[in-house]
């Protein structure tokens, strides 16, 4: 495969294949890289930073089937604990640690004054090189390396091509709910009434209930000794004010985080673009910035809904997690347990636990570290049942309690402590009041359960990774024309896809989404047989999905 480096050079574009330096202007670039991605030799673009350079070429018309995003590969490889450190040294080393990727959109290809301008891609690029070659496990990074620089170009498809929103369906669930739109500066009628409801309730005329002090003086007053306003305390309580103050919270948060200011300043032009951030979690989980679009909650998903013509082809796997725990520790009875559409009836079937629901929370608890209570019952009945799974997150919670690095399956590794009171000693339990030793202990045994959780959902990170990137290309191969007139991505959450795809293409949709989930476990797994099943719903609306 030819790589293809880009590198902005004053206002131009150095283009550097192989031996040979090319420069173009700005303008040309779209062209010249559209030309290439029809060649018959495919093509790897090399770039500093994929937010820097696909969405202007996006806006032109291109799109780009494989690139290396040296700011993420860069990141990857200074904490992977399957590479030697040293050869990633050089001055511009920190340049590229703190570099960001942009969310706005620039009106150009080049915004003025970028750090990444005092950068050198092609020097970045020779180092990576040399630490990926000299990795004893260099298939298993590059793959990583390839899978999470696919994952930068869907994310940026993502946000160009936008999820379909109907703006006056938005507007009629907030009516529903809250009541017509209020003047700025004033509260929705639905609001204002459950706050006279609890003034008169706890006897409070003046009583601002987006207030926590106010809120907690008021009930303190009431004769309620509760230590504060959340939620879950005021769940407690047993008073007539309780309904009308847990309503206004739910309705509060709602008008918040998505209602009509959510509306005027994210949704345009029938769609809602948020910008998805991948590695943006240190696991590897993708992040967003603007929208809150991997929060969004039920109450507003009637709104998205799929073009004229159009459907939406929404696709999660079931229990990824305990799915890719059996796969990574090769533990057979696991993956027996997991063959099929349900893993925790499947751990009812193999006789460990009685019902489903304790299969849930002690698989539950072994992946998240809760070992006390009804979990800890369960653990040691998984715990003989597979052994080299749950052997694997306790041996990763060990490194962690002693402060050592731990990986993902493809070599994405763990932060250390922040605390820095991991010096490699195993002190093991101690008492809640054993003074500073034992607050010490509780740290270590706290990033213990990070570090057990880190190297499963880290890997799930991976799989889902390498999903999405199949897909991505699958659907590509479907259609004709630009991005958004084939099917295409238009969202994606930790496990979870949705494809904005022409309804007479479904079958096909369908089929892909499921190809791209079998291929992503043979690139994790070999041929390993653990299964990964997916829910698919085929829907008008993102909310009818099952």
């Amino acid at each position: 495969m030819n790589r293809i480096v880009l590198v902005r050079r004053h206002g131009e574009v150095e283009v550097r294949e192989g031996d040979g330096v090319v420069r173009l202007a700005g303008d040309a670039l779209p062209g010249f890289v559209a030309e290439r991605e029809v060649g018959a030799e495919p093509v790897r673009w090399v770039w500093d930073d994929t937010t820097r350079w696909y969405p202007a070429l996006l806006a032109r018309g291109v799109r780009v089937a494989r690139c290396t995003d040296l700011r993420l590969c860069h990141a990857l490889l200074r904490r992977s604990p399957f590479v030697d450190q040293a050869l990633l040294v050089g001055d511009q080393a920190p340049g590229w640690d703190s570099l960001q990727p942009v969310t706005a959109v620039d009106p150009g290809l080049f915004p003025p004054e970028d750090p990444a301008d005092r950068l050198d891609p092609v020097d970045e690029h020779e180092r990576q090189q040399a630490a990926l070659a000299g990795s004893a496990e260099r298939g298993r990074l590059g793959l990583l390396l390839a899978a999470e620089s696919s994952g930068a170009l869907a994310a940026a498809e993502m946000t160009f091509a936008g999820l379909p929103w109907r703006a006056d369906v938005h507007d009629r669930l907030l009516t529903e709910l809250l009541g017509p739109r209020p003047a700025a500066g004033q509260r929705p009628v639905a609001l204002e009434r459950l706050a006279a409801e609890a003034r008169r309730a706890l006897g409070a005329p003046g009583l601002n209930p987006d207030s926590p002090a106010d809120l907690l003086r008021a009930l303190h007053a009431a004769g309620l000794p509760v230590a504060d306003t959340r939620s879950w305390t005021l769940e407690q309580v047993e008073h007539p004010a309780t309904p009308a103050l847990l309503e206004y919270r739910k309705l509060s948060r709602l008008l918040t985080a998505n209602g009509w200011a959510w509306l005027d300043a994210w949704v345009r032009g029938g769609r809602f673009r948020s910008w998805f951030v991948p590695g943006g979690v240190v696991t590897g989980r993708w992040a967003s910035n603007g929208g809150g679009a991997l929060s969004m909650p039920t109450q507003v998903r009637p709104a998205a809904i799929a073009d004229e013509g159009w459907r939406f082809v929404v696709a999660d796997v079931a229990q990824l997690e305990p799915r890719v725990l059996a796969g990574m520790s090769a533990d057979t009875a696991m993956a027996d347990a997991a063959r099929g559409a349900d893993l925790y009836q499947g751990i009812v079937a193999a006789g460990v636990v009685a019902t489903r629901a304790e299969a849930k929370v002690g698989m539950l608890g072994a992946l998240y570290g809760a070992t006390r209570g009804e979990s800890g019952r369960m653990m040691p009945r998984l715990t003989r049942r597979y052994p080299r799974a749950i052997g694997l997150v306790e041996e990763a919670a060990r490194a962690g309690e002693r402060g050592e690095v731990v990986r993902t399956l493809l070599g994405r590794g763990s932060p250390l402590p922040a605390s820095g009171d991991a010096d490699g000693a195993d002190l093991g339990e101690a008492p809640d009041d054993a003074g500073p030793r034992g607050d010490r202990d509780r740290q270590r045994r706290a990033w213990g359960r990070f570090t057990r959780n880190f190297v499963v959902q880290g890997t799930a990170a991976e799989w889902a990774l390498c999903w999405l990137a199949d897909l991505r290309n699958r659907l590509w191969e479907l259609g004709e024309g630009e991005l958004a007139a084939r099917p295409h991505l238009v969202f994606f959450l930790h496990d979870e896809v949705v494809v904005h795809t022409p309804e007479h293409l479904v079958p096909e949709v369908t089929e892909a989404v499921r190809q791209a989930a079998a291929g992503a476990g043979r690139l994790l797994f070999g041929s390993f047989p653990v299964d990964f099943p997916l829910d698919v719903s085929v829907v008008r609306s993102w909310a009818d999905a099952s």
